[in-house]
């Protein structure tokens, strides 16, 4: 069996899918010709809608990614739809999180719930998505695995605790499944950015942050939604073929990982 295919053989599942940063890397892949699976919770119209600009080659699917039963059966329904096994997964979805650092939890006031909502969420998405991911990539004999992060690990300007400690410990498995995995052809990478201009997700941040942020990157702007989509397509590729547990920092230059 090859050791890669080309992005358009490929089925793409990408959590969170339906809006936010999710939906630009769904029409990255789309437009590389890719079938594309849209995972959503609770944003339906929005995944349907982006669905139905490409009904061939996209379907949307409900399912609540820290619930492995729910994650299970979308795979299921994502084989019957297109036939063939899921190659790729998109690890996108969050938790319900709002990045403003004045409404954040500081030390004083951060709880385990707060983190432990994160955990499970994010690592907990992650592991059962490539648990379920599994049977049908050995089967194809290839499998790609992509993990979204944060520079936040490197340049912690702002009191995301449970945030960054969630996609800190996403890093962790993305290193050891990269290892585990890479014997079956399944490669396992995290690509990493800083704050977006603009998703729903970043709609709180104040303009001087934005301002701040891209006065101090190489590129003296903020990376876009578009942009970062753009980057988790060299994991998929062939190009990446040989490359496995690295984390891509995609922030304009603003840290070096």
């Amino acid at each position: 069996m090859p050791n890669s295919f080309p992005i358009h053989e490929q089925l793409v599942l990408v959590t969170g899918g339906g809006r936010g940063l999710g939906e630009h890397v769904v029409r990255a892949f789309l437009r590389e010709g890719a079938k594309v699976v849209i995972n959503y919770l609770n944003s339906a119209e929005a995944a349907n809608q982006l669905a139905a600009e490409a009904p061939d080659n996209a379907l949307a699917v409900q399912a609540d990614v820290s619930d492995e039963a729910a994650v299970q059966a979308m795979f299921t329904s994502a084989r019957e739809h297109f036939g063939c096994p899921v190659t790729t997964v998109v690890n996108n979805a969050l938790p319900a999180f709002s990045f403003n650092g004045d409404a954040r939890a500081n030390a004083d006031q951060l709880r385990w719930e707060h983190l432990n909502q994160q955990l499970e969420g994010v690592v907990g998405g992650a592991l059962f998505t490539t648990q379920a991911a599994l049977a049908g990539m050995r089967e194809a004999g290839f499998g790609r695995i992509i993990n979204v992060g944060t520079n936040l690990f490197q340049n912690p300007v702002v009191p995301y605790h449970d945030y960054t400690a969630g996609k800190a410990a996403l890093l962790s498995l993305t290193r050891t499944l990269a290892n585990d995995l890479g014997p079956d052809n399944i490669t396992v990478n995290m690509v990493s950015g800083g704050l977006l201009r603009t998703t729903d997700a970043s709609a709180a941040t104040p303009d001087e942050v934005f301002d701040f942020i891209a006065a101090s990157t190489p590129l003296r702007r903020v990376t876009t939604p578009a942009e970062f989509a753009d980057a988790t397509l060299f994991f998929a590729s062939p190009w990446a073929r040989s490359v496995t547990g690295q984390n891509l920092v995609v922030d304009g230059g603003l840290v070096k990982d």
